[in-house]
């Protein structure tokens, strides 16, 4: 018996599942679990998709939702909620997937990559949720 919870997965919602579970996927290099892979024929009526990594560990999900607003950080009009931080290995590697996830439809909110000590992005997925991209 484990002395706590053990965290599954990060659930976020959006108005298109698919779309944002593609953004991650390939921003992360995850894939889907077995079962929720894009149909090759008919329509995607996905409501919750589930993407793991290579060993097949539960990584992010990602939810359907109809009425859901995009944060507008840094205004706390539509706060995040919760935020996401991808640490990467360098600057350059920082440079590189920046613009991979801006090449997948993200949008960069804040440059810090020029901080001496911790070299950052705040970046938008493509539904307006914040996440860091940090050099660690």
């Amino acid at each position: 018996m484990a002395d706590h919870p053990v965290l599954l997965h990060t659930a976020i919602d959006t108005r298109d599942c698919r779309g944002l579970a593609e953004f991650y996927r390939q921003l992360l290099g995850v894939r889907y679990r077995e079962g929720d892979e894009p149909p090759t024929d008919g329509p995607d009526d996905a409501d919750w998709l589930v993407l793991v990594d290579d060993a097949g560990n539960r990584v992010m999900a990602i939810q359907q939702k109809a009425d859901t607003t995009a944060p507008t950080w840094p205004s706390e009009q539509v706060p995040m909620q919760l935020h996401q931080d991808f640490a990467v290995t360098s600057v350059e590697e920082l440079e590189r997937h920046r613009a991979r996830a801006e090449q997948l439809g993200a949008k960069v909110l804040h440059d810090r990559s020029q901080d001496g000590e911790e070299p950052l992005y705040v970046i938008a997925d493509p539904a307006g949720h914040p996440f860091c991209l940090l050099v660690r």
